[in-house]
This record gives C-alpha cells, structure tokens and sequence, in this order.
C-alpha cells in the first residue's frame, strides 16, 4: 500500500487526521518543518521540508498513493500578508504540481468556507457561492485562500488531476494547542470580551471535519468543493451558550461596528500610555466579527458522509480543552 501524505500534521486539524487516519492502519508519511509527535513511531515516516520549497514537496509526494494538503497560516497581523500569499498558493501549487508528475491518486486540498461563505447580511451559502472578493478583500488570510483554491481547481480542470477542494468553518474541539482557532473562546474565558458582535458564525469540531477529510478522500468527486460547518448561529447566542455553560458573565453592550472600532482604539492609547498591552480584539477581528459566516454542509452530508456533532458538546469540549491547557 503506497504511503499516504499529510501536510501541516501538526496543526489543530492535522493532529487530528494523523490519528484517525492511525486508527485505520494507513501508512503515513508527514512532511513539515519540525519535529512531530509521531517521529519514530512504526508506519509513519516524517520527512523535514518547506511547503516552499518544490523540491521538498516533491519529495515528499514521491510514490504516495494520497495526498492531504493542510499546510498554512492562520494570522490576522498585515505584516504576515506576504507569507499567507507565498504559503498557501505557492504551496497549494507546489503541491498539485508534484502530485500531478508523481501520478498521485488523489489529492485534498484544505481551505476555508470564509472564501465563498461570508457576507454582510444573515444569508446561509452553499457551494455555488462565488468568492467574496468585495467583503474578504482586506484580510490577506481570505484572500490567499481564494486563490489557493483557484490553482487547485485549475489543476483539477485542465490537468485533469483528481483533486478535491474542502472548506471548513471555524473549527473548534479539544487539541487547539496553538490557539489559532480557538482563541477569541478563550479571550471570552478570561473576561476580556467587551461587546457582543454583530455578526454570526458556522463552526464545525475538528473532529468531525478530519473524519470529512477521509470521506472526501473515497468518495469525494475530483474539481468539486465540499463546505464543513455546523450551526449557524449568532455570537449573541453563541455567547449565551458558553455563558451557561462556563458561568462566565457574558458582556451585556452591543455597539456598532463603529463604536466598537472607535473603542478599541482608545483603549489601545490609554493601554500603551500605561506601558500595558491591550488584549482585546484588533480590529480586523472586530469587523470580521461584524460580518455572517454561514454555510450549507449539506452537499458535504449527502456525497462524503459527514456528519457535525450537536454544537454544545462541541463548545463544551472546547472550554474544557482551554481550561486544560491554561492549568
């Protein structure tokens, strides 16, 4: 049986899918940058390389039968913006290029539902969506994103390599050691949330969406886009939820977007006048958190078989996670 190939292993979603795909008996192969919890053990083969750089990457894909594109950035600071476009299109590219001279089987590539599901209103999207170029435009991480899925797509159409294109909501779940996904939860935890957003979100447990991955992998069709999210639900309500399930006193003002900008930065001043960091939200999380990021995962439910656990336990098993790490 050719190796299987995982890139970004050691992320939130990675970890997960290194272990499930070990619970199938897959032989694995993991490509990144650092050690890996895995280094050493029987049937997993870790290999150190750069997304960047092609010839890792090629590699890396030699002889794999499956490949698991997860490599990425999650930042939302404008001074990683050169480094969110170079690692994910020029490593989606990097990726698809070698799978396609290797003659891999199949390839999966990860992105997000905030490409194609985002709006200013409370609209739910679908895979027929079209990019949002006009509400992610300012946020490198989004943007990256659409066109990262755009070069997969494209060697799907032309080159006729069998890739498919899956779009995860905000994931949460235990194992977010980085707290990439799920630090606005823990920000909340600490009572530092002012304000209640505007907005509303889809989110999808990790776990749930790696199984996705594997599903997406038998049955997922070559040049189609899979969305992963779960409910689709206010922060007010998402709010109140973890507020019953914490104790935690949720903030009681709803400002505007602007009054909300407006507020953070004086709060910023009178933080850096007082030689303090500020630990509230930036802005760009600010208008991000303004905005509606719901998905339909029906097409998901229907072709791929997943399946999203009742959201309370997973913002249950979350909070506990959080609570875990910070002891």
């Amino acid at each position: 049986m050719k190796p299987v190939l995982v890139t970004g292993a050691t992320g939130f979603l990675g970890k997960h899918l290194v272990e499930q795909l070990r619970e199938r008996g897959a032989p694995l192969r993991l490509l990144g940058r650092a050690s890996t919890p895995w280094d050493g053990l029987r049937g997993i083969e870790t290999l150190r390389g750069d997304i960047l750089s092609y010839e890792d990457v090629a590699r890396a894909v030699g002889g794999a039968g499956w490949v698991y594109h997860l490599a990425g950035v999650v930042s939302r600071d404008p001074k990683d913006d050169e480094l969110l476009y170079r690692v994910h299109i020029d490593g989606t590219r990097h990726v698809c290029e070698a799978a396609l001279r290797a003659g891999c089987e199949k390839v999966i590539v990860v992105s997000s539902s905030g490409t194609i599901a985002v709006s200013r209103e409370p609209v739910i999207h679908d895979e027929n969506s079209g990019y949002k170029h006009d509400v992610v435009h300012e946020w490198a991480y989004y943007v990256s994103k659409i066109y990262a899925e755009k070069a997969a797509l494209w060697f799907a159409r032309e080159q006729k390599l069998p890739v498919v294109v899956i779009s995860p909501a905000l994931l949460l779940g235990p194992g977010d050691d980085r707290g990439s996904s799920t630090g606005d939860l823990e920000m909340f935890l600490k009572g530092e949330l002012r304000a209640i957003p505007l907005g509303g979100m889809s989110f999808v447990d990790a776990r749930d969406a790696a199984e996705a991955l594997i599903g997406a992998m038998e049955r997922g069709r070559p040049g189609e886009r899979y969305l992963l999210g779960g409910p689709n639900w206010t922060f007010e309500h998402i709010i109140r939820v973890l507020s019953e399930i914490t104790g935690v006193k949720p903030p009681r003002l709803k400002p505007s977007l602007r009054t909300s900008l407006r507020s953070a930065r004086l709060l910023r001043r009178a933080f850096r006048a007082m030689g303090r960091s500020f630990e509230g939200l930036d802005d760009a999380s600010i208008r991000m958190s303004s905005l509606f990021w719901y998905c339909d995962s029906s097409k998901a439910e229907r072709e791929i078989g997943f399946r999203a656990r009742g959201p309370v336990a997973t913002l249950h098993d979350t909070v506990e996670d959080i609570r875990r790490r910070r002891n």
